[in-house]
């Protein structure tokens, strides 16, 4: 996709009004490759990171006053974006600050769940130790639920400053959510997350540092953390008969040989079965044909079609299982 297509649908009044609002913070024909985990990717239209609640909501209300498609991009550890670009906004959430109450922590949605994880330890508040080196940001892991051992985001959260798409700002429960498995309401209103605070409980802090560590060491034994990935690619299946009520779609990928198939710069980890890499020469479409090649062995064999965890930024070619 040329820079022309990128911008045909951004009248240029339209981006001389972003310019005159927001100056130099609005880019243009911006490359996404090096905001994606995978490292590849096209180049957006426009491109613009906030680093204020206040930000975000004044450049929520213009796009939409402007009609202008838009995508709010975290740490990008769980998406895929197409090597033909996004035509239109990319916001990347850079909305920062960590403060504690209490037993209750407070968070930008741009903090990385890292920083949030570490700084929790550091206050002896427990409840978070399971998503150590879960990649991403906080308002990521909200919007896609992220979790791991059989526990998730939504059931530590407390509450969070949600934007619509008009740029209105508001305080919400974890309840207004309606939170499962790797899902929120957020994918759905297309809301986003400014800040969120979570409710945690005092712990002994060398028993938390200690959970923390064995859980780091037992994701370096396992996951290739050194590669470019964006980590597990497909959702579990659910199967309440199973532990912690699923059947890992690592598991199904084993058992169709998996780790043999390439295409081009794309294979599937060695460590690791529901991890697809970038040996460092992939594309975004090699990758994709990679997981349609995975999904339609997975369906063929089990009759199990499985679903992708990460999130398609752009387009893709259309292929049906």
């Amino acid at each position: 996709m040329s820079m022309s297509d990128r911008l045909a649908i951004l009248p240029e009044a339209a981006i001389a009004l972003l310019k005159e609002k927001f100056g130099e913070a609005i880019k243009i024909d911006w490359p996404l490759h090096s905001y994606s985990t995978f490292g590849t990717g096209g180049r957006a239209g426009l491109f613009m990171e906030v680093e204020t609640p206040d930000q975000l909501s004044l450049l929520l209300h213009t796009v939409r006053e402007l009609n202008i498609p838009h995508f709010m991009l975290g740490g990008g550890s769980n998406i895929l974006i197409s090597d033909k670009g996004y035509r239109g906004l990319i916001i990347r959430n850079l909305i920062k600050g960590l403060k504690v109450e209490g037993t209750t922590i407070s968070s930008g949605a741009g903090e990385s769940l890292k920083d949030l994880v570490s700084f929790a330890a550091e206050c002896g508040l427990t409840g978070l130790e399971f998503a150590t080196g879960i990649w991403g940001t906080v308002g990521g892991a909200i919007y896609g639920n992220a979790g791991a051992y059989g526990a998730e985001i939504g059931t530590c959260l407390d509450s969070a400053q949600v934007i619509d798409k008009q740029g209105n700002m508001r305080t919400e429960t974890a309840s207004y959510f309606e939170f499962s498995y790797r899902i929120s309401k957020l994918k759905s209103t297309g809301e986003f997350i400014a800040s969120a605070k979570f409710a945690l409980k005092k712990g002994d802090k060398a028993l938390i540092l200690s959970r923390i560590n064995e859980i780091m060491e037992t994701r370096k034994a396992k996951l290739p953390l050194d590669k470019r990935s964006a980590g597990c690619f497909f959702k579990n299946v659910v199967d309440k008969n199973r532990p912690y009520g699923k059947i890992p779609a690592g598991q199904l990928l084993e058992e169709i040989g998996a780790k043999e198939i390439t295409v081009g710069g794309a294979r599937v980890s060695e460590e690791h079965a529901n991890i697809l890499i970038n040996e460092g020469t992939a594309t975004s479409e090699e990758i994709w044909r990679l997981a349609e090649i995975l999904k339609r062995h997975v369906k063929d064999k089990f009759g199990i079609v499985l679903q992708e965890e990460i999130v398609f930024l752009g387009e893709f070619q259309e292929e049906s299982l």
